[in-house]
């Protein structure tokens, strides 16, 4: 590589310039910004199966165009994956399958020969997880006895007992309440066509019986679980039905607490899908005003072009306008600022104060405070989010001197300080989730049921209370929070990842918190990261790395190509660890520059962000519209100044 790249201000300032002014141009009119969320095939086919589960008039248009959707995102493999040019998916495919069948697809079309042909050369659809084998339940392709047991009579458990709702996350959460009423009642779906995809199997599906032991279980501790799924398959029937009864109804209530409006239950597509199935298997009609509101909900969450569409897994507009605006007061410049504060002063309003979430099970004496990812989700504000706002929130008053967000900065402070795990660190929507052990039951062949401290939540937290003027000898929760990233530092000197992808992105968390909060750049945890970062540059001058850097087989960092999210954190974590004269950040910022579309912004087809590791990946379209432009702002500003010293949380 070339270690004498020169990036010259003008050529920079012109970049800048170009990447703000596209920003800018996504703002909404009451001033905040949303971005679409691009998920796998999944939610796409789910909602085409959704609508012939209720047997809705088709919408030939919008399901030619789903249709194409799908269609382009088939692999080479013949099936699909779950990120772009990802490894074929055994779930994802028989989706995308059933989903293009039930549209009327001829099942000798080459797309759909080549992806049968690829679900059956790899042991056929037995092998889809579970989520998926409850819709083949539900469609009467598969039968109940090969789902685990989930009995609605969960929900009078108390909280001592070893399985408690509220000793998994919340997204499970939402999603098995209105399940288990489902699970319960075993509806069958209209499917008028009665369309069926038996010849994705190699055996007969309804000889089909419960789900094997998933790579991430422990052998004892699923087959102990798998004894008692047998012992409730036997005994379920035999429930008292007024105890079903009351369940149902607690149940129900649940959901109805939680529904958002049009927002949803949970704000995310599965919990709202399930919603609208339970209040039809429980003989709501469809303009019954909480199934109907979500079910509008759910169509708020198509994305339509003029030749495609597909359906989002939830918005992220929280999120979109907090990030945006760090990257705006970044950029500098008047009108920067002042759009900032517009998405600001739209954030504020969206803190929750008034309502104590499924989080206060655990921390009853808290007063709420945070921010939700989405418009609205009360009950699930999470820690990531109220970070990142605060931080924003506070760069805007030192720069203005305004206190308009003094009050709202010190609610969140007080509630994720209240927040914090045992051990130290900081979970998204949760505090304490530790119960490991559930990750072995059958149904968590995911291995998603947990929400635990991460290290990239927990360094967002130390970040902002460092950036509010906390220290590691003053403050308790950021000397703990600091101690549980020193012990989480992978020995290459690598931080985990588990919001985005994958261990560039949990480094730049980090090295922007140890800054924050006076880590000496050249202690050698500061170092080794450094120079874990610098090892990994690909040769263009910029950063990429793969989904598959989740394996369960760590084997560390996994080589993609370069994107300009990647890139970014990269640059802004070397930045943070004072390198910002390094020759390797002049490479990334010629790259950034070099790559950079007409419009302002850059062109990132790769999934960058995760959902769940090895199960759902997600694709923010705001991700290089923002990052990039904070980074060569960052640049521009420590290149002006004489300390070179980031000074913000991140």
């Amino acid at each position: 590589m070339n270690d004498h790249v020169e990036v010259e201000r003008a050529t920079l300032d012109a970049s800048i310039a170009s990447a703000k002014h596209g920003l800018l141009s996504f703002q909404q009119p009451d001033g905040h910004w949303v971005f679409e969320l691009e998920a796998d095939v999944t939610i796409p086919s789910e909602y085409v199966l959704l609508r012939h589960y209720l047997a809705e008039p088709v919408d030939h248009e919008l399901q030619r165009k789903i249709g194409n959707y799908i269609r382009r995102t088939q692999g080479t493999h013949g099936g699909w994956a779950l990120v772009q040019d990802g490894a074929f998916d055994m779930s994802a495919s028989v989706k995308a399958y059933f989903a293009l069948k039930m549209m009327g697809v001829d099942p000798n079309e080459p797309c759909m020969a080549k992806a049968r042909e690829a679900i059956r050369s790899r042991g056929g659809a037995i092998h889809v997880n579970v989520f998926t084998r409850f819709m083949l339940s539900m469609f009467g392709v598969l039968t109940w006895k090969s789902v685990p047991v989930l009995p609605v009579e969960i929900m009078l458990l108390p909280f001592w007992f070893p399985f408690h709702l509220n000793k998994i996350s919340y997204w499970a959460r939402t999603t098995i309440v209105p399940l288990m009423v489902l699970a319960a009642l075993k509806p069958r779906a209209q499917n008028l066509g009665e369309i069926d995809i038996r010849e994705l199997f190699l055996q007969d599906p309804k000889l089909i019986g419960r789900t094997p032991r998933a790579p991430h279980q422990n052998r004892a501790l699923f087959a102990f679980f798998s004894g008692i799924d047998i012992v409730l398959r036997a005994t379920e029937p035999y429930f008292p039905k007024r105890l079903r009864a009351r369940a149902m109804a607690k149940a129900v209530a649940f959901v109805e607490e939680r529904l958002n409006g049009e927002d949803g239950l949970g704000a995310i597509y599965p919990p709202m899908a399930n919603t609208v199935m339970m209040y039809e298997v429980l003989g709501f009609p469809a303009d019954y005003p909480p199934r109907a509101v979500t079910r509008a909900g759910i169509d708020k969450l198509l994305v339509i072009g003029e030749e495609e569409a597909y359906c989002q897994p939830c918005v992220s507009p929280v999120w979109d306008t907090a990030l945006t605006a760090h990257a705006l007061l970044e950029t500098g410049g008047d009108d920067a600022v002042a759009e900032a504060k517009q998405g600001l002063d739209w954030l504020r309003p969206k803190q929750v104060l008034d309502v104590k979430g499924d989080w206060a099970v655990k921390r009853p004496e808290l007063r709420p405070g945070g921010w939700a990812f989405q418009y609205n989700n009360a009950h699930y504000p999470d820690l990531d989010d109220t970070a990142v706002v605060m931080m924003a929130m506070d760069r805007a008053r030192r720069r203005s001197g305004t206190s308009d967000y003094d009050v709202a900065i010190d609610r969140g402070r007080e509630w994720i300080e209240g927040m914090q795990s045992r051990d130290g660190g900081f979970a998204a929507f949760d505090v304490d989730n530790l119960e490991y052990y559930l990750n072995n039951i059958p149904f968590s062949d995911h291995g998603a049921l947990l929400d635990p401290p991460t290290e990239d939540v927990t360094a967002r937290c130390v970040s902002m209370l460092a950036q509010l003027g906390e220290t590691i000898g003053s403050s308790k929760p950021m000397a703990d929070g600091v101690d549980y990233l020193r012990r989480t530092r992978l020995p290459e000197g690598s931080w985990y990842g588990r919001w985005g992808l994958n261990y560039i992105y949990g480094t730049w968390s980090v090295l922007c918190a140890l800054n924050a909060a006076g880590v000496d750049h050249q202690e050698p945890t500061m170092r080794k990261a450094v120079g874990w970062l610098l090892s990994i540059q690909n040769a263009d001058g910029g950063w990429g790395e793969d989904a598959v850097s989740y394996r369960l087989d760590y084997k560390g960092y996994e080589p993609a190509p370069s994107t300009s999210s990647q890139t970014a954190w990269a640059l802004l974590a070397l930045m943070a660890a004072g390198e910002v004269e390094h020759p390797a950040v002049a490479r990334g910022m010629r790259y950034l520059i070099d790559t950079q579309g007409e419009k302002g912004w850059w062109d990132e087809a790769r999934y960058t962000a995760t959902g769940f590791p090895r199960v759902f990946y997600l694709r923010y379209h705001g991700y290089a519209k923002f990052f990039p432009l904070w980074a060569l702002a960052r640049f521009r500003n420590l290149k002006s100044t004489n300390s070179r010293v980031v000074g913000v949380g991140m």
